[in-house]
């Protein structure tokens, strides 16, 4: 390919812009969409992990219900299996040695008032352990206290966004009274944002002793889950086997097929979530690629059209002694060009709506690397693959006949 070449498929797109420019409109599209879309994926992919790994570290989590700890596999059981007394038993039994830390938890949601203004918002009866188990700060205040689980006593700690709800941006709410579930809470503590959003909010919750919890705002005697603190990461199967087995001698059962809990480690739970963000990655970047297709049958539409516009030209260039591979290179330039620089167009387009959702959103702003040089690669492909009939067409013209048509 020589520089006349070029310049002259330059040249020819450029007689024509209005056509030129919607041709590479439905690639302009179809790039910035796969970007953007792409980028919208990892981006909550990414901000999932963070929230499930901003939990705490090396930790597992004890649930009522099917089971898979390590060795010890189970099979559905009781969502009410799981006791405070599982809880003291896992911190003073001698047989537990990987396992620092355990947290007690019940959870669940509430309207909250606090004079004229109320939300909804997921309440969690806790011990003092949850700040070490999920690596929780105060920002304001104190935490709840053994003493106050063991009186029962109503108090509540809340997290930053409660502390908007409730009392408006940049108030302080210790000492403050906040109902619940017929009963007032004196507010003693406000936690440091830790971020997320929907289900992982961890700034949307207010903490009250576990006890409390239990006996006075909801009238049960189990717990939702217990929170462990391994060691290190290098003993987490260990620690899932140790629990596992006190808990079935606890709950009376012999075979592990009988558990009525299940056991979860962080990177269960990763694994779990980056699967699902995953799958819904690709269900993106797949619909966004059918507008790619779309925009290369367009691509091909325009070059047949300007193949049949030129015909007496291709005849008048073949009659002079063009060769074929002239013609199909000429061609094909003109639909690689087109893709290209749409590709390029559409690159910057997805980048910039990626950054604008991001900030509109107060999301992640993720653009991969990866996906950028597929676009610029996809681009290029879809200029040879839709480009290649119009070009074979135009080189497969008689000369004669091309200069007789009318």
């Amino acid at each position: 390919m020589d520089k006349e070449t070029l310049f002259e498929s330059f040249g020819t797109l450029a007689i024509n812009k209005l056509r030129t420019g919607l041709a590479m409109l439905g690639i302009v599209i179809g790039i910035g969409s796969v970007i953007a879309l792409v980028s919208l994926g990892q981006a909550t992919s990414q901000q999932v992990q963070n929230q499930i790994q901003s939990l705490g570290a090396n930790l597992l989590t004890v649930n009522p219900g099917f089971q898979s700890i390590g060795a010890v596999r189970g099979a559905a059981g009781s969502g009410t299996s799981l006791t405070y007394e599982d809880a003291k038993a896992i911190t003073s039994d001698p047989s537990i040695t990987t396992i620092v830390n355990v947290s007690p938890e019940i959870s669940s949601r509430s309207q909250v008032t606090a004079g004229r203004n109320n939300s909804n918002v997921q309440v969690l009866g806790a011990t003092p352990t949850y700040l070490s188990v999920h690596k929780v700060s105060l920002d304001q205040g104190t935490f709840i206290t053994d003493q106050q689980v063991i009186s029962l006593s109503k108090v509540a700690v809340l997290s930053p966004q409660v502390v908007i709800d409730l009392f408006g941006e940049g108030a302080n709410p210790i000492g403050q009274t906040i109902r619940m579930e017929g009963q007032a809470l004196t507010v003693i503590g406000v936690t440091i944002s830790k971020g997320g959003t929907g289900f992982f909010n961890q700034d949307n919750i207010i903490f009250v002793p576990l006890t409390t919890a239990q006996k006075q705002l909801f009238g049960q005697n189990y717990l939702s889950s217990i929170a462990l603190e391994a060691k290190s990461s290098d003993v987490m199967i260990e620690a899932q086997n140790q629990v596992g087995y006190l808990l079935l001698a606890r709950h009376k059962l012999s075979d592990p097929a009988d558990a009525d809990f299940s056991i979860f480690s962080q990177a269960d739970i990763l694994t779990a979530a980056s699967s699902t963000t995953g799958t819904f990655t690709t269900l993106l970047a797949g619909i966004a690629a059918i507008s790619l297709l779309v925009g290369g049958i367009g691509i091909m539409n325009i070059m047949l059209v300007t193949v049949t516009e030129r015909i007496r030209e291709i005849g008048l260039r073949k009659a002079l002694g063009a060769r074929k591979k002239t013609i199909i290179t000429q061609f094909l330039l003109e639909a690689v060009i087109l893709t290209f620089i749409g590709g390029v167009i559409g690159i910057l387009l997805g980048i910039s709506t990626s950054f604008i959702i991001a900030k509109l959103t107060g999301s992640l702003f993720v653009v991969s690397l990866q996906s950028i040089f597929l676009a610029i690669g996809v681009s290029g492909a879809i200029g040879i693959l839709f480009g290649w009939y119009p070009a074979q067409r135009a080189a497969n013209l008689e000369p004669i006949e091309a200069l007789r048509y009318e």
